[in-house]
């Protein structure tokens, strides 16, 4: 039986074998039906299928959208895309995707331009080829902000073996950002504690809304503890800060694989070290444990004790992402024109030369007093204080300062092993000592990022002292052939920052000199003084597997405190008071034998009388400043003689000079200041 329809879309039915479909509809065993098979409906149990059939008549052609069309629906689509893609990465990821490809393009770009153009024949223009370099990454390290900061402070801190364009970039970067609103605060609290900052059931009876300061980690308000006239630092950190740290970590350490693999540089030895550490400083429970070893450290240092201070934490206010500290008023080392009030001292004719990390930290200068929140070392938004200068000025003057900071942290290296490394001058408040009015006190803050120091590097690290400050060759070499680095003269000159030649104990140091002298020396071109500075560098480094990694963060922590003795007119000999902490530390070890003891004091005997030439050279160099103060008050003239009169001032002329001929690197003024 077979039913055709002919028209419309009716069924047609067949009951017979599939194969005989095409007989009994055309005759011939070839003839194929020119109709669709939508589906078998059923097949029976006698072999026959029954099928269902449409129509031979075929639709009627549709008309196609043009190419024009169909390419604007897939652009649409495809900006729909990335317009979510974009929406969720900035609201829901903290733009974290944003940033990394930010980064990517900006090191592809670093990346072509010094292959095509670091050429000795475009030698000339390699000055614009860094000074494009170094703008690339400044914009990028301010535009993502956040842990970037913090790297490029960590590149800036060794910016003195970088070219000069880099050198200027960098001296210019610090820790400042856009305060978030009082709701997002209010939403950190809720999680953190359970409840609001302020009001009904609030943590506190007086919460400020609007922060006092701001960086690119967290930011600071002011509050009041209920029933209690005591007033708190509140530290909050930004919500996105925690999203963004393991992205920006990830292509930290691509960023320098690559550099690494593509210009011969060792910079990558370093990346999981500095990740670790900086990875703590989202971490405010152990920012709280740090400041109370370190407070402890401090307590049972005699020399120490009442001169230097750490402000109390709260830990039952405190979490990972809030932390509350005491409220401390005083005066910013930042604030030179506050600390010479604040000690009595005249301003000078001619200012000091501020190094230029110091001129960048930021001031909390608020006309006759400066605010202090102790958990940050970020800038001040809002004068909200009651500090006042005492009715005396503070016994001591800025030598007493310096001397007590100097102290601190070279007790810090070599006695503790625990190093705070961020002491610039934004962390360091001057105030009267609670204790003794007339006297400065030293408050120290911001203890997010420390370091251990081993105790096989610490008597390491004394032994490099002692021969650095003696000009012993084979005591220094000693230390850094067990560290995996050459070149002693080098890491000497850097560590002390001034040029050191090491004589005793050296063979043949005479000839090598008069060899050196004979040679002669030519101006070199830019791409020469660059591949000098890379093969000096790769001398320097020859295993750094081997290489303590502490020591970036112990060379960070000098170059500070030079830089904060120098923006004061270097009251202070840092060179001797550091290495007289580093001979006697090794007498106080209790593990020593009572031979080794006597063989300890017998080398700080020793020591003792060879510092005394550099004692004569400190007092050479303030008699001449004076001179000068005693020539310009008399007879006035020409002032520009006198900027580079102060210690540390004539260091860093020396070492500029010592880099630009050893090295071939030219260096600016203030680089090696910290």
């Amino acid at each position: 039986m077979l039913r055709l329809g002919l028209s419309g879309c009716r069924s047609v039915t067949a009951t017979m074998p599939w194969r005989s479909l095409g007989q009994s509809l055309g005759g011939e065993a070839g003839f194929r039906p020119r109709f669709a098979v939508e589906r078998y409906s059923r097949i029976r149990a006698d072999g026959l299928r029954t099928l269902r059939v449409f129509s031979t008549t075929p639709p009627p052609p549709q008309d196609k959208p043009s190419r024009t069309l169909r390419y604007g629906r897939r652009a649409a689509y495809v900006a729909l895309g990335l317009g979510a893609i974009y929406a969720f990465d900035k609201y829901y990821n903290a733009s974290a995707i944003s940033r990394n490809l930010r980064t990517v393009w900006t090191c592809a770009l670093i990346t072509l331009d010094y292959k095509f153009n670091f050429t000795p024949e475009k030698s000339e223009k390699i000055p614009e080829l860094h000074e494009r370099v170094a703008q690339r990454m400044y914009d990028l390290l301010t535009s993502n902000g956040g842990l970037y900061i913090k790297i490029g402070q960590a590149i800036g801190a060794n910016a003195a073996v970088l070219p000069k364009a880099f050198q200027n970039k960098f001296a210019s970067l610090f820790d400042d950002a856009p305060q978030l609103p009082y709701s997002t605060i209010h939403n950190v609290f809720l999680k953190e504690l359970g409840a609001p900052p302020d009001g009904p059931g609030g943590i506190f009876e007086i919460f400020e809304k609007e922060a006092v300061a701001s960086a690119s980690i967290a930011q600071v308000h002011k509050a009041k503890l209920w029933g209690k006239d005591e007033w708190v630092a509140v530290k909050v950190q930004k919500p996105d800060v925690s999203i963004q740290m393991e992205w920006d970590l990830t292509i930290y350490g691509g960023v320098m694989w690559m550099f690494e693999r593509e210009f011969e540089l060792p910079v990558y030895f370093a990346v999981d070290f500095v990740s670790d550490h900086l990875r703590q400083e989202l971490d405010f429970e152990r920012e709280a444990e740090n400041a109370s070893k370190t407070a402890a450290f401090i307590e049972s240092e005699p020399t120490l004790r009442g001169k230097v201070y750490i402000p109390k934490v709260y830990p039952e206010y405190s979490t990972k992402k809030v932390m509350v500290a005491e409220w401390i008023e005083g005066v910013r080392l930042s604030d030179r024109k506050g600390i010479r009030r604040l000690v009595g001292e005249k301003e000078p004719i001619v200012e000091d030369a501020v190094p230029r990390s110091v001129a960048s930290a930021p001031s909390t200068d608020l006309s006759s007093s400066s605010i202090a929140p102790a958990p940050s070392p970020i800038s001040v938004k809002s004068p909200s204080t009651s500090f006042t200068f005492p009715a005396k000025p503070l016994k001591g003057g800025t030598q007493s300062i310096m001397h007590t900071m100097v102290s601190l942290f070279s007790a810090q290296m070599f006695n503790w092993g625990w190093v705070h490394c961020d002491p610039h001058p934004g962390n360091i408040i001057i105030r009267p000592s609670p204790t003794s009015p007339t006297q400065p006190q030293l408050v120290l803050i911001d203890h997010g990022l420390y370091v251990q120091v081993p105790e096989q590097f610490k008597r390491e690290w004394v032994d490099l002292w002692r021969g650095m400050l003696s000009g012993d060759f084979s005591q220094v070499e000693n230390v850094t052939k067990s560290w995996g680095m050459g070149m002693p003269d080098l890491l000497a000159s850097f560590t002390l920052m001034k040029p050191v030649v090491l004589r005793r104990n050296r063979k043949k140091v005479q000839k090598e000199v008069k060899d050196e002298e004979k040679k002669e020396r030519r101006p070199l071109t830019q791409y020469e003084q660059s591949v000098l500075m890379k093969q000096k560098l790769k001398g320097f480094l020859t295993d750094t597997d081997r290489m303590p990694k502490v020591l970036i963060f112990l060379t960070r922590n000098m170059r500070m405190v030079q830089g904060n003795n120098q923006s004061l007119g270097s009251p202070v000999n840092r060179i001797k008071i550091t290495g007289y902490w580093a001979s006697k530390s090794q007498i106080r070890n209790p593990n020593l034998s009572f031979g080794q003891r006597i063989r300890e004091w017998w080398s700080h005997i020793v020591f003792r009388g060879v510092m005394l030439s550099l004692d004569i050279s400190f007092w050479k160099t303030k008699f001449i400043a004076w001179l000068g103060d005693v020539r310009y008050r008399l007879f006035g003239g020409d002032d520009s003689s006198r900027k580079k009169r102060n210690f540390e001032e004539e260091l860093e002329r020396n070492m500029r000079e010592f880099a630009r001929e050893g090295l071939g690197i030219d260096v600016g003024e203030g680089v090696f200041a910290g």
